[in-house]
């Protein structure tokens, strides 16, 4: 088994039975615009994703409606056949619209085409993590997930799934999907300025269950603090680094997957998410969402 490089901040975590740098890479920026259609660079792309399993990063999040098929086609052509240690996530349970909207399809046989279609487009026989989407473009919703679900459980039992996780839940969700069958993961909006899930991290990391925030840094339009400003300043690091920074920090179960579309940008983000934040500075940066 070869040795991960030391220089990725936070060490690893273990899914399941898969062990995964708690920094990971997240693919969703390498389709084009609005994560439609193709990227601009094609080279760059798989430049990128090259770099990340260079740098020794084992977790990265695509998803088949990113694109839609996109994404995991340039990770099947830059790195397949795939190292051993790397460690593919992916999740089901939307796709995409022509207007660029992203429809919930958590009907059984959406599903499963999903999974076969993730399969296919990876070239992959079995599919490492399989996150279920819920929700909707606004958020968490509130219902029963048993369903879908149940579905997933299916195709893990056929073999096709190793492991099984939630996106877009709501604490109850979780707790639901924990019900029927053990879940590695929970994936969902989480940064300084958003805190909500604040009491599901902490009891997740309890369980030994990891914890993955999307939006780090806010969301589309990226969160404006000058508590945030000024801890970036007097570290002389970007915004960036310490929203990746301060979530290593929160808590040993959650795991980072910021994307980007550039090699600089990810060395960047490592780098950033390596800085060590004072007592001083979580104090400051912890007002931001409180």
């Amino acid at each position: 088994m070869s040795m991960l490089p030391t220089s990725l901040p936070g060490g690893t975590w273990t899914l399941g039975d898969l062990t995964v740098t708690r920094f990971g890479y997240g693919a969703m920026q390498l389709a084009g615009a609005w994560v439609m259609g193709p990227p601009a660079d094609h080279d760059g792309a798989l430049a990128v994703l090259s770099e990340v399993v260079g740098l020794g990063i084992t977790h990265i999040d695509t998803s088949d409606a990113y694109g839609p098929h996109i994404t995991n086609h340039l990770i099947r052509e830059a790195l397949h056949p795939y190292p051993e240690s790397l460690h593919i996530v992916t999740k089901v349970g939307a796709t995409r619209d022509q207007q660029g909207g992203w429809p919930p399809a958590r009907e059984p046989e959406n599903l499963r085409r999903a999974v076969h279609e993730n399969l296919e487009n990876l070239g992959l026989e079995v599919l490492d993590l399989v996150n279920l989407r819920l929700g909707n473009a606004e958020g968490p919703q509130p219902g029963s997930l048993a369903e879908p679900f149940e579905t997933l459980v299916e195709l893990q039992q056929q073999g096709l799934i190793r492991h099984l996780g939630v996106s877009t839940a709501t604490a109850e969700q979780v707790a639901e999907a924990q019900a029927i069958a053990p879940i590695v993961c929970v994936q969902n909006m989480y940064n300084l300025a958003h805190r909500h899930d604040d009491e599901l991290i902490d009891m997740l990391a309890e369980q030994g269950i990891a914890y993955v925030p999307y939006f780090p840094l806010g969301g589309f339009s990226p969160l404006q603090s000058s508590a945030l400003s000024s801890v970036a300043a007097r570290l002389d690091a970007t915004p960036m680094s310490i929203a990746l920074a301060w979530l290593l920090q929160r808590s040993p179960n959650i795991l980072l997957i910021p994307g980007t579309s550039s090699t600089a940008h990810l060395r960047e983000n490592i780098a950033g998410a390596g800085l060590s934040l004072s007592d001083e500075d979580l104090a400051a940066l912890d007002k931001i969402g409180h």
